[in-house]
């Protein structure tokens, strides 16, 4: 009996295995359903073709790392003078659906920005876009634990849904679906911000934030996404998107 025992358990852990290996094997690759659905790669998992530095031409030189099929912002671990500063993507897009993973380490304080548009700008590159937070809620690196910045919020408008973050050091699933001027995140499976981008309660929302003194923010239609380089170290992987408008 314990020899039976023994060689089932042996078995199951090969099979535990092996799905592991399959899974990293799979790593930033589509599955025949998504490619069917009009899914693409946004992030080859190899290189750094379609993202460039923020107004810029080429990719960072430093701060960024691409190895073992993760995009590593190494952020403060840094100093200011050889980090990358945010990257974007060359195409800009309008309706869409994007998907990532996305590990943090204590006190995360990056995000992911869309409808971005260079040209609107307050300091430090601030304001390009509106923002998925993904900051660590357990060690918040704000004083306000009650501002609309916790991880999946819409950064300074909407708060996010509490209870989707998984803790630091395990991998996190983001979502954002926009269809024209409806904006959905999901963290992890939940939905946890939900908003009509142009109402008059959106516009209520940007009036009382930060950017509330940029001209034309909130009302681009088509930009770039962008990634953050705040903040510790942060790592990206199996980041797809889908467009929505053709």
């Amino acid at each position: 009996m314990q020899g039976r025992a023994y060689c089932f358990f042996t078995l199951i852990g090969l099979i535990l295995g092996n799905s592991g290996v399959q899974a990293e094997s799979s790593r930033n690759t589509l599955t025949p359903k998504e490619a069917e659905s009009g899914w693409e790669m946004l992030w080859d998992g190899k290189s750094s073709n379609g993202w460039r530095a923020i107004d810029q031409a080429s990719f960072p030189g430093s701060g960024w790392v691409i190895e073992d099929g993760l995009l590593i912002c190494l952020g403060e671990e840094l100093p200011d003078e050889q980090r990358g500063g945010a990257i974007v993507t060359a195409r800009k897009y309008g309706s869409f659906e994007l998907a990532w993973e996305f590990k943090i380490q204590a006190g995360a304080n990056s995000g992911i920005k869309y409808f971005v548009d260079e040209g609107l700008k307050a300091s430090k590159g601030h304001g390009l876009g509106l923002e998925f937070a993904i900051l660590d809620d357990t060690n918040f690196p704000y004083e306000d634990r009650a501002a609309k910045r916790t991880c999946g919020s819409l950064y300074d408008l909407v708060k996010a849904a509490p209870g989707a973050t998984r803790p630091v050091g395990a991998w996190n699933q983001g979502r954002i679906l926009v269809r024209a001027n409806q904006i959905e995140h999901w963290l992890n499976g939940k939905r946890v911000v939900q908003v009509e981008k142009g109402s008059p309660h959106y516009y209520d929302l940007v009036s009382k934030s930060k950017y509330k003194n940029i001209k034309g923010w909130g009302e681009v239609v088509r930009g770039h996404i962008l990634i953050q380089d705040e903040g510790p170290k942060t790592l990206f992987r199996n980041i797809k998107i889908r467009p929505l408008d053709g």
